[in-house]
């Protein structure tokens, strides 16, 4: 079955849960289906789940397909800009797909659950730009999102969590891996992945059981603080971990109405995700090029001058403020007096006691400590702190890729 855009919203596979749990009764549009932004009336107790407990998040409404038949890896790699002759059975890729321009169109995850057979997770749909790809290939291309319910697993304890209600090798199960199980009976393949950019599994169910699946898992992780998490919560964290965010640190060049809205890979900091040396994908000779003469833009993280900020707190006779959500609102960023970029998401890391941005800045600005301007508005009034070009990940703790020990 394919996946629906409607024109009102409708529960994931866990709405009966959620729905109880939603004291706030905060939610938003994700794909068509209603997502908790916060569960409780502010998320921090849902941020601290995913840095210190266990965070159980609802990602149903991602895009979902299932490529499969002779022709499977051929069609994958003339998409995406990695290579699938690399990839083992069990392996799973983050990756970008660009158009025949180099722009990208979308990033996502591709698991190889066979030597045939892929599971492709996206932002936004794809079906169509599969099916043209693979014309005069054996292979079939499958919308599994409406059929397929999934949920994260994320933070330090989630391990234990899953060692206690799943039968999955969990032990040996390595990062940006992939292994079939079951939880509460239901079969499941469990991944090593995640948006938080700490310990984490994503766990994929079908439909019609994941409720099952939901109550094993809170049963479970009871021992452990399991918190269910909403998107306010998993916002600050994606940052944190310098993970973009479609639509809103870059657009789909399907979704962009002039040339400066479009992404390359290289652009996006992608670059180690795009294997020239591979046989011809779609966007290969546009890439080369590109990788000859370098990006003419580039995102960075920022890492904010707090004093500045204090500063202009205490001249308008307040306290200084910390955001408590991540700000979605681009905002000029400036070398001087001459904007050279904006920066798309702004938040206060809690976990770092910093102030930090995903910003997309002219190339030659873009180096690590280059010094630039960040605007900000204290009581509608606009004004410019002091910010410097870090890398990123902002936050980046050893056990995200570690296999957790026993």
């Amino acid at each position: 079955m394919s996946h629906i855009i409607r024109p009102v919203p409708v529960g994931t596979p866990f709405h009966e849960r959620t729905l109880a749990l939603c004291e706030s009764l905060s939610y938003r549009d994700w794909s068509g289906y209603y997502t908790v932004s916060s569960y409780e009336t502010h998320h921090e107790h849902e941020y601290n789940a995913i840095r210190n407990a266990a965070a159980l998040i609802d990602i149903s409404p991602l895009f979902k397909y299932l490529i499969s038949g002779p022709g499977a890896s051929r069609l994958v790699n003339r998409i995406i800009t990695r290579d699938v002759e690399q990839m083992a059975v069990g392996q799973v890729v983050y990756t970008p797909w660009c158009d025949e321009h180099g722009h990208v169109i979308d990033d996502g995850t591709v698991a190889r659950i066979g030597a045939q057979q892929f599971r492709w997770t996206a932002a936004e749909p794809n079906l169509r730009w599969f099916t043209q790809n693979a014309d005069g290939m054996t292979v079939t291309i499958e919308d599994v999102s409406e059929a397929t319910a999934a949920l994260a697993l994320q933070g330090p304890l989630s391990a234990r969590v899953l060692r206690a209600c799943a039968d999955v090798d969990i032990d040996r199960l390595r990062y940006f891996r992939v292994a079939s199980g079951r939880i509460a009976g239901v079969p499941v393949d469990v991944s090593r992945t995640g948006y938080t950019g700490d310990l984490g599994y994503e766990i994929w169910i079908p439909g019609d059981r994941a409720v099952s699946v939901w109550d094993a898992l809170m049963d479970a992780g009871r021992l452990f603080d399991i918190t269910p998490v909403g998107m306010l919560a998993l916002d600050v964290a994606r940052v944190e971990a310098g993970l973009l965010l479609i639509d809103v640190d870059f657009h789909g060049s399907r979704r962009a109405v002039i040339q400066d809205q479009t992404y390359t890979p290289y652009e996006l900091g992608l670059g180690r995700l795009v294997q020239l040396d591979k046989g011809p994908f779609v966007g290969h000779s546009a890439l080369r090029a590109e990788a000859a003469r370098g990006p003419r833009r580039q995102i960075v993280g920022l890492e904010v001058n707090w004093s500045d900020v204090e500063a202009l707190y205490d001249r308008a006779g307040l306290p200084p403020v910390a955001p408590a959500t991540a700000s979605r609102t681009a905002v000029p960023v400036l070398r001087g007096e001459r904007q050279v970029g904006r920066a798309t998401t702004t938040a206060w890391s809690p976990t770092l006691k910093r102030l930090v941005a995903i910003a997309c800045v002219d190339g030659r600005h873009a180096a690590e400590g280059a010094r630039l301007r960040l605007e900000m508005s204290i009581e509608g009034t606009r004004h410019f702190v002091g910010a410097t070009v870090v890398g990123t990940p902002f936050f980046n703790p050893s056990r995200k890729t570690a296999t957790p020990p026993l």
